[in-house]
């Protein structure tokens, strides 16, 4: 893995894991705020309860900030689960009233802190469009095939 995917696996990595530990054993109440944020973003997550909701977001941010921090998810993998998260981030951020301004786009100051996900939706992109990794396997198989030849 080249240092540049590994910068861009963890940093988003660390804060994302982090945050679905500090949602672990949230209570019901906060899990309705949230889900009804949430369900802006995620029609579907309306019909779970705040029960079953809580477990959403916790497990959910674990799995993705795994999938980012350890080596050998590939990267291209861990970009596509970052952009599911962070895609779901930005559609709530943009359906949400109150979040953006008039015209839809740029955040208001209630909004400034979902809108930061359109960055990880960003570092997703280049994670998935990557090609160092592919390269890099490439150059590897054509070393082995120039061992076994000579």
């Amino acid at each position: 893995m080249s240092l540049t995917n590994t910068i861009l696996r963890a940093v988003p990595g660390a804060f994302i894991l982090n945050s679905g530990i500090g949602k672990l054993g949230m209570d019901a109440e906060t899990a309705a705020g949230l889900q009804q944020m949430a369900k802006n973003g995620v029609p579907a997550l309306g019909d779970l309860t705040p029960e079953q909701f809580a477990k959403f977001p916790s497990y959910g941010e674990i799995a993705v900030g795994a999938a980012l921090l350890l080596p050998f998810v590939p990267t291209r993998v861990a970009g596509l689960a970052l952009a599911g998260f962070s895609g779901s981030m930005v559609s709530m951020y943009l359906r949400t009233p109150g979040m953006t301004e008039s015209d839809g786009v740029r955040p208001t100051q209630d909004g400034t802190s979902v809108a930061k996900d359109s960055w990880m939706l960003a570092i997703a992109a280049a994670l998935v469009l990557n090609q160092s990794d592919k390269r890099s396997a490439l150059q590897k198989l054509a070393d082995a095939r120039r061992r076994k030849d000579a």
